[in-house]
């Protein structure tokens, strides 16, 4: 059973995927590719280059019944707001656990029946010169594929891909996950 977050709260959720469509069609951007037919997956959402990326992705998760997740340090969900933050999608990680953030993510992914986490491997809105690993590392760990969902703001096209399922050879499979990226260029270009 799903937990309830914005995703899938009766009233709420149509509400705000008719909105999020709508605003989505204003704007002019479409969608290409569709939501794969699985219960647990690791997103890679990118180039992550403006604030603008959050809601435009998070309208992508709506049109698409995408039910998104995603990781945040536990000091983001204290006893007040917690429970509205896990709603929004949030998982808490522990850093002062032993266990890492990939053995923490392999454990939800294990405790779970479904999980559709979703990451920007840049790990911030600047430019970077290399991507974070630690989306690939939580895709091998839990034994699921990688879907990229590439954005592209010089066409406005949100561009979802097949399931790539990680061989466990990072250098060679990031080759494939950065050709798919190659040429979309983010909201703020220059920091792509």
């Amino acid at each position: 059973m799903l937990s309830r977050t914005i995703f899938n709260t009766p009233v709420i959720t149509p509400i705000a995927r008719l909105l999020f469509r709508t605003g989505q069609w204003l704007a002019g951007w479409k969608i290409v590719g569709g939501r794969p037919n699985l219960d647990k997956c690791v997103y890679v959402a990118g180039p992550h280059t403006s604030n603008w990326d959050f809601p435009l992705m998070l309208s992508v998760c709506f049109c698409l019944k995408i039910q998104s997740r995603w990781i945040g340090k536990h000091t983001l969900f204290p006893p007040v707001i917690g429970g509205f933050m896990r709603w929004l999608g949030g998982i808490s990680i522990d850093r002062r656990k032993s266990c890492n953030t990939v053995e923490q993510m392999r454990q939800e992914y294990e405790r779970r029946d479904h999980l559709e986490l979703v990451i920007t491997p840049e790990g911030t809105r600047s430019k970077v010169r290399e991507w974070k690993s630690g989306f690939y590392h939580i895709a091998v760990a839990a034994r699921v594929p990688i879907v990229m969902a590439g954005l592209d703001a010089a066409t406005k096209i949100v561009e979802i891909s097949e399931p790539f399922y990680p061989t466990g050879d990072y250098a060679a499979d990031l080759k494939v996950i950065k050709k798919f990226f190659e040429g979309k260029l983010g909201i703020r270009a220059e920091r792509t």
